[in-house]
């Protein structure tokens, strides 16, 4: 075991982060998600200042996931690791 965290599962098929298996990952998750609900409706009539929201949101949650994924982010074919 390695001394990393993980707070995300690997995706069987594919490239990416699958489900989070610690309550990290699934605080990271929610967090996440409360942040974009809540840039959404107080930015509803402003897309382009919730677009810049969007976009740093959205990359910090994928470095975070990337950084905190078992294995790492790599291509998977659906073999065992």
């Amino acid at each position: 075991m390695s001394d990393d965290p993980e707070w995300f599962a690997p995706k069987r098929y594919g490239f990416g982060s699958g489900m989070p298996i610690s309550w990290q990952g699934w605080l990271a998750t929610l967090v996440y998600a409360g942040a974009m609900v809540g840039a959404a409706l107080l930015l509803r009539n402003n897309h382009l200042q919730m677009i810049a929201i969007f976009i740093p949101l959205t990359a910090v949650f994928l470095i975070i996931s990337a950084k905190t994924t078992r294995g790492g982010w790599r291509w998977r074919w659906g073999e065992d690791d």
